[in-house]
C-alpha cells in the first residue's frame, strides 16, 4: 500500500516532478499500471510544459514529443506521427489519484473559498465553478431554480479538471462509440469518414457493460484465488530462503574444493623440490671429489708434490716400497687425463616439469556441466490407449546417461503430483493404461553424471475419444492391383494411373465418369466405438476416407464403372450431384475428400455453391476417424490436436469397415500403432 500511494502521489504532483528515472523504482509494485503509466506521464508533463527530458525526440513540423524513454525498461516508446495529441486522458486513473490524495490529506481539511474569515471546512466542490463551498455558501451561490443549481458537484477537492474525453483525431468531438477492432473509444466522425470507417463499432454503454463485466469476472477470479496466491507466495519465500542457503553451501563447497586442490599442489611441490635438492647435493658431492683429485695433479700440490718428494728419497729400499703404490696412482691419474669424464652432469633436464595438460585442465575447471533440457518431439509422439512419447536433445548437445519422463492428467487440479516412469536410456518411452478422451501433460529431464537438467517444456497430448481399431489394408476384398500398390506390411497403399486409364484416354477427352479404387481395412465393426488414424500424402490428387457398410461395398464391387470396360456408357445418367443429394439423409457410408492439400467437407442440404471456401480446410498432417456404431455417428479429427473437423450420422447396418477411395496419384499410410495386430502388439511396444 505504501508503494501504491507513493505512485499515486507522484501522479498527483506530476507538474513538479522532473526526475523521471526515479519513477522506475515506484512503478515496479504496479505490474499492470507500469505498462502504461509512462505514457500518462508524458501527456501530463507536456501539457504543463515540463517535457524537457533528454531522451525525448521532437518532430520538425509539430515540435511535439514523438518518443519517450520508458522509466522501467528504458526503451523508447513510439507515439506515432500525432505524438502526444494522439493520447487519451485516463480519467479513471485521475479519479484513483484524487481518491488517494484525499485520503493522504485527510488531516488537512479543504476550506470554503467563499466564507468570510475564518473560513469553514468545505463540504462540496463545484466542478463548473471550480470552487469549494461549505453547506451555507453552496446554498447561497447555487439557489434552487437557477442554472447554477444544475452544476455538477462532488466532495471537497482541488482537482477541477473537466471530465470530458475528447477524440484525439477530432479535437472538438466527444467520444461516443467504441471500436471493437482497435479497442479504443472513437467519435462519430471517426466512424463516418475517418480511420475507423470500415471497423465494427458499438455504443459506449454496451462497451462499458461488456468490459466492466469482464473486468469484474477477472477481479473476482483473482480474489477467489487468494489462498492459491498466498500459497505460491509462501513457496516463493521458501525458494528465496533455499536459494540463499544453497548459494552459501555452493560457495563453501567450491572454496573447499579449490583448497583441496591447493593442498595437493603444495604437497606435490614439496616432494618435487626435495627431489631436485637431493639430486643437486649428490651431483655437487661427486664433482667436488673429482675436482679435488684433479687439484692434486698440479705441481707442488697433492699427488704431484708428494711424488716429487718421494723422488728425493736416496734409500733404495724405502723408495721401492713407496714408489710402487705411488706409480699406480700416477698411472691412474694419467689415464684420467686422457679420457676426461665429469663425475656428474650439471643439467637438470630430468626434472623438467610439464604442466601444460594440468594448466589446460585448470583453465577448464568449472562447475558440473548441467545438460540442457530435452525437447519433446510432438510429431513423432503418439497417444492412444497406449502411447509412445519421443524427445531429443537440443542441437549440438552431448547425450546424457538416462532420462526421467513424468506425466499427469490435464483435467486434474494443479496441485496433483506428477507420475514418474522408470529411467529411460533411449529417447522414447511407451506409456500404458491411458484413459480415452483425456488430456495429459508430459515433461522429461535428462541426467548426466548424477546431475539432472531442467524439465522440458510441458507438452499436452489428447488421447482419442475411443479405443483404437488396429487393422491392416485388406488385399482380398475389392483390391484393384492394376491401380493400387500395397506394400508388404499392408499398412500403406499407393494409387497409380495404370494401363487401363491410358487405354481409355479417348473417353477422358470427351468427358467420362472415372470411378474410385476402394480398399478397406481387414477388420470390421459390429458394435461399440472405435478410432483409427492415418496420413494422406500431401501430393495426393483425390482420396476419400471414411466408413462404409459391407453391403454397400458388395454393391460397389459388383457394379464397377471402368472407362475401359465395353459395358461402360458415358451417358449412363450419372449425376455428379447425386452424392451430395445422398448426403442429405443417413446412408450406410460417409466420406470426406482429401486432395490438393485440402480437406473438403461434404455439402449439406442447405449448402449452396457459394460456400465452397467454408467447406475447404487445410489438410491435417494426420487424420483421425471415430465411429460410434451404437449411436450411428462418425467424426473426423485432426489427429495431432484431436480437433473435431466434421461430424455426421451414418446408417450402421451389418459390419462397418474403414474405407479409402483413391483416384489418380496418391497414397495413404496407416499410423504405426494402429497397424499392429493384437498378437504382435506387445512385441511392438517392447521394440519401440
Amino acid at each position: 500500500m505504501v508503494s501504491f500511494c507513493a505512485v499515486l502521489y507522484c501522479h498527483s504532483n506530476l507538474y513538479n516532478f522532473t526526475t523521471l528515472p526515479m519513477l522506475s523504482f515506484l512503478l515496479f509494485p504496479l505490474s499492470v499500471l507500469s505498462l502504461h503509466l509512462p505514457i500518462f506521464f508524458m501527456y501530463w508533463l507536456t501539457k504543463k510544459g515540463s517535457a524537457a527530458h533528454s531522451g525525448w525526440k521532437r518532430t520538425i513540423h509539430s515540435q511535439g514529443v514523438t518518443t519517450f524513454p520508458c522509466p522501467s525498461c528504458e526503451h523508447d516508446v513510439d507515439l506515432g506521427e500525432r505524438g502526444l495529441s494522439g493520447l487519451f486522458r485516463n480519467f479513471t486513473l485521475e479519479t484513483i489519484v484524487e481518491r488517494y490524495r484525499q485520503a493522504a490529506r485527510a488531516a488537512v481539511a479543504i476550506m470554503c473559498n467563499l466564507c468570510k474569515p475564518p473560513p469553514l471546512e468545505a463540504t462540496k466542490s463545484c466542478m463548473d465553478c471550480k470552487a469549494s463551498y461549505c453547506n451555507e455558501c453552496f446554498k447561497i451561490h447555487h439557489p434552487w431554480g437557477t442554472p447554477k443549481a444544475q452544476h455538477e458537484y462532488v466532495g471537497p477537492t482541488t482537482n477541477f479538471r473537466p471530465k470530458i474525453l475528447m477524440c484525439p483525431e477530432h479535437d472538438m468531438e466527444k467520444v461516443t462509440m467504441y471500436c471493437e477492432v482497435c479497442r479504443r473509444p472513437v467519435c462519430h466522425l471517426c466512424k463516418l469518414g475517418g480511420s475507423h470507417a470500415n471497423h465494427k463499432v458499438t455504443s459506449m454503454s454496451s462497451a462499458y457493460k461488456v468490459l466492466k463485466e469482464k473486468l469484474s469476472k477477472s477481479i473476482g477470479y483473482l480474489i477467489s484465488k487468494e489462498d492459491q496466491v498466498k500459497t505460491q507466495i509462501f513457496q516463493l519465500e521458501h525458494m528465496i530462503d533455499q536459494t540463499e542457503s544453497n548459494g552459501e553451501k555452493a560457495k563453501r563447497d567450491a572454496t573447499d574444493s579449490i583448497d583441496r586442490l591447493c593442498g595437493i599442489l603444495e604437497e606435490r611441490k614439496m616432494n618435487l623440490v626435495k627431489s631436485i635438492q637431493d639430486s643437486r647435493s649428490s651431483k655437487l658431492e661427486k664433482l667436488r671429489y673429482q675436482m679435488d683429485e684433479y687439484q692434486g695433479m698440479l705441481e707442488n700440490s697433492g699427488l704431484v708434490g708428494y711424488a716429487q718428494e718421494v723422488l728425493k728419497e736416496t734409500d733404495q729400499s724405502c723408495f721401492v716400497q713407496t714408489a710402487k703404490q705411488l706409480h699406480t696412482r700416477i698411472r691412474m691419474a694419467t689415464e684420467s687425463l686422457k679420457t676426461f669424464q665429469p663425475a656428474a652432469k650439471p643439467s637438470f633436464t630430468d626434472f623438467n616439469l610439464d604442466v601444460s595438460r594440468e594448466e589446460e585442465l585448470l583453465k577448464e575447471l568449472s562447475f558440473t556441466n548441467v545438460p540442457d533440457a530435452p525437447v519433446i518431439d510432438q510429431k513423432q509422439s503418439r497417444l492412444y490407449d497406449k502411447g509412445i512419447v519421443c524427445w531429443q536433445q537440443p542441437n549440438g548437445n552431448p547425450p546424457v546417461d538416462h532420462y526421467k519422463l513424468e506425466y499427469r492428467r490435464l483435467d486434474q487440479d494443479g496441485d496433483c503430483t506428477w507420475e514418474p516412469t522408470e529411467d529411460v536410456c533411449s529417447t522414447s518411452k511407451v506409456i500404458s493404461n491411458l484413459d480415452t478422451n483425456t488430456s495429459y501433460l508430459f515433461r522429461v529431464k535428462g541426467c548426466k553424471n548424477f546431475t539432472y537438467s531442467d524439465y522440458s517444456k510441458e507438452v499436452a497430448f489428447h488421447t482419442p475419444p475411443a479405443p483404437v481399431l488396429r487393422f491392416l489394408f485388406d488385399e482380398n476384398c475389392g483390391y484393384n492391383s492394376d491401380h493400387l500398390i500395397l506394400n508388404n506390411q499392408r499398412d500403406s497403399v499407393e494409387s497409380v494411373a495404370g494401363l487401363p486409364l491410358l487405354l481409355g484416354a479417348e473417353r477422358i477427352v470427351v468427358g467420362s465418369y472415372m470411378s474410385l479404387d476402394f480398399i478397406t481395412g481387414d477388420i470390421g465393426i459390429t458394435k461399440g466405438k472405435y478410432y483409427w488414424a492415418f496420413q494422406v500424402e500431401p501430393s495426393s490428387f483425390l482420396v476419400k476416407v471414411g466408413v462404409v457398410s459391407a453391403a454397400k461395398l458388395q454393391e460397389w464391387f459388383h457394379s464397377p464403372r471402368d472407362i475401359n470396360s465395353p459395358r461402360y456408357d458415358q451417358d449412363s445418367g450419372h449425376d455428379s450431384g447425386s452424392e451430395d443429394i445422398a448426403m442429405e439423409h443417413s446412408q450406410p457410408f460417409t466420406f470426406v475428400t482429401v486432395g490438393m492439400r485440402k480437406l473438403f467437407i461434404p455439402r449439406g442440404h442447405s449448402s449452396s455453391s457459394t460456400d465452397s471456401c467454408k467447406r475447404s480446410l487445410p489438410t491435417p498432417n494426420r487424420i483421425g476417424v471415430c465411429l460410434d456404431y451404437d449411436k450411428g455417428k462418425v467424426n473426423f479429427y485432426n489427429a495431432d490436436t484431436m480437433q473435431c473437423l466434421y461430424e455426421r450420422n451414418v446408417e450402421c447396418s451389418g459390419t462397418m469397415y474403414p474405407a479409402f477411395g483413391l483416384m489418380g496419384g496418391g497414397a495413404v499410410h496407416l499410423d504405426e500403432l494402429i497397424t499392429v495386430k493384437e498378437s504382435t502388439k506387445s512385441s511392438f511396444f517392447l521394440n519401440s
